[in-house]
């Protein structure tokens, strides 16, 4: 008892205390979570029917927009293809146009007032004869696409002189004034191009429409 009270043993050991529960996170704040050691909660059913359900929509969006693309594109194509048609065939027919055109030009008949020698042109002479305004101021007369025009005879009396339009072959010019009518006709060419001697286009050929002058040959 004495050598308790002295002290001189070993004192006792102090009594240990309780272990302290770790505190958590205090109302009203924000735990964080470490991404690297925390194991992500695996989806509900709800939410993985959900994202599926997503997915689809995404995906039948998707397939629309190309339908929609592609139905657009197919349009265009059949706009384009027949748009080149049509100005293909109106190429075409202006080419064609052009060509009969320069054929018809080139191989254009002349018409011109030639005197009447018994049904066949005699001698090309001045286009006013031909004229019907002309004639009728100067005395004469037309009838049946003939011109008759008053004439002075050698022996004194007066008579007459017909003149018809006559048409030279086609490409062939008029002969000059007085020359003989050699290779022309009376008869007025069908479906060609006509010129008159100052190359005004009387008729056309071809693809054109007819132009007739006031008085014809034929």
């Amino acid at each position: 008892m004495a050598d308790e009270q002295s002290g001189g043993g070993t004192p006792p050991n102090p009594p240990q205390q309780p272990e302290q529960p770790t505190a958590g996170p205090a109302r009203g704040q924000i735990r964080h979570q470490d991404a690297e050691s925390t194991t992500p909660r695996e989806p509900t059913l709800a939410e993985q029917r959900a994202r599926i359900a997503a997915e689809k929509r995404r995906e039948e969006k998707h397939r629309a927009e190309l339908e929609a693309a592609e139905q657009k594109s197919q349009k265009r194509r059949r706009i384009m293809i027949g748009g080149g048609v049509t100005v293909g065939v109106v190429a075409l027919v202006a080419a064609m146009y052009s060509a009969s055109e320069v054929s018809n030009e080139a191989n254009a008949s002349e018409q011109y007032c030639a005197t009447d020698q018994s049904g066949q042109p005699g001698v090309r002479d001045d286009d006013q004869f031909c004229d019907p305004a002309y004639v009728q101021s100067h005395g004469g007369h037309v009838s049946g696409g003939m011109f008759f025009m008053p004439i002075f005879l050698p022996s004194g009396g007066m008579g007459q002189a017909s003149y018809r339009y006559a048409y030279t072959p086609a490409g062939v010019s008029a002969p000059p004034v007085g020359s003989p009518a050699t290779g022309s006709s009376f008869t007025k060419p069908t479906g060609s191009t006509i010129k008159d001697t100052s190359g005004k286009t009387i008729q056309r050929g071809g693809f054109g429409i007819n132009n007739k002058s006031g008085s014809s040959g034929s």
